[in-house]
């Protein structure tokens, strides 16, 4: 099953040197042991654009569509066997990337 692993930030600081260093080797192992699927770090909210095109034409409006202290960064897809495996992951996520993480299985 896979699952999201969100990186929830809270400054729009970005990694330490030792952070980046962490986060390799946690992907590094995520690739030799078969979990890895996709991964990817994001640009802070101020760099978003939302759009709504709902309507007769679409609306693009800079900035978060929710204002918020935290904010998605990053995140990890993974392969893991079971929630329980993709919680064990996540929690050694959030400790190479010092922020926290959220998970949720994909449908």
């Amino acid at each position: 099953m896979q699952y999201l692993v969100s990186v929830i930030a809270d400054t729009t600081d970005l990694a330490t040197p030792d952070e980046d260093a962490a986060i390799d080797v946690f992907n590094d192992r995520l690739q030799a042991e078969g979990h890895w699927v996709f991964a990817g770090g994001l640009g802070g909210p101020s760099t978003a654009t939302v759009i709504d095109n709902r309507g007769a034409e679409a609306l693009f409006t800079d900035g978060p569509f929710v204002e918020s202290k935290e904010f998605l960064i990053g995140f990890w897809i993974i392969e893991a066997p079971d929630l329980d495996v993709a919680l064990k992951l996540a929690a050694e996520g959030s400790k190479a990337c010092n922020r926290k993480t959220e998970v949720r299985p994909f449908l």
